[in-house]
């Protein structure tokens, strides 16, 4: 599959070495341009773009950025992907930290994916957004391995949802359906499931234990 990576930080990078490694067709952009992505493309065989040309043709686009960056992405970004691409966002919402206060989420009550969803005039795809990005290269596991991991996954397009879980399970991991997306705020920074290491019924029971309230760290 031909697949999009826009954002070469921790975990960008480590599924540009996933995905290559298990195949797959990946261009990779990030803010500074092509030419600082050199060691990458080099050690994965990845493709380095500018963002603009990220998308191009791709089924899976992966959005690995700061919140705060969102806004500046291209209009456009998938008007050349694949009819049916997958957009995932990997996105957390850190008020205090890096991203300052984003008034939709913090007075429209909108959870950090449907922000970022609107952003992108495109539906987006929840996922890898608490996992640690370490085990995306240490922790991968055959499918019935007791120690396999699970990841929760939001989203309402249910066919880009098949597709993203379809590619989380490729690289060795477990997926739970964690709802649409204006139930992600279950997985964002601060519920149970953040930053979980469980299988699928560890998964389910944090999910099942989230409360939509904000807590203090996590707001701006």
């Amino acid at each position: 599959m031909k697949i999009g990576i826009i954002g070469a930080g921790n975990i960008g990078g480590n599924l540009t070495r996933r995905l290559t490694a298990l195949g797959h067709d990946v261009s990779v952009a990030n803010s500074r341009g092509p030419h600082t992505l050199t060691a990458l493309a080099e050690e994965t065989g990845a493709t380095p773009v500018r963002v603009e040309e990220a998308a191009r043709g791709a089924g899976i686009v992966v959005v690995t950025i700061p919140l705060k960056a969102v806004p500046d992405l291209p209009s456009g970004l998938f008007d050349e992907a694949a009819d049916d691409v997958a957009v995932i966002d990997t996105g957390n919402y850190y008020p205090r930290e890096r991203d300052g206060r984003i008034a939709g989420i913090e007075d429209e009550g909108l959870t950090e994916s449907r922000w970022t969803e609107r952003r992108l005039g495109h539906p987006v795809i929840k996922a890898f957004n608490g996992t640690y990005a370490r085990d995306i290269l240490d922790r991968p596991r055959p499918a019935g391995d007791p120690d396999r991991l699970a990841l929760p996954v939001a989203g309402d397009d249910e066919a880009a949802k098949r597709k993203v879980r379809a590619l989380i399970e490729e690289l060795g991991f477990d997926t739970v359906d964690a709802g649409g997306i204006d139930e992600s705020w279950r997985q964002q920074p601060g519920t149970p499931v953040y930053g979980l290491r469980g299988g699928v019924e560890a998964v389910r029971k944090a999910l099942a234990e989230a409360s939509p309230e904000r807590t203090p760290e996590f707001r701006g």
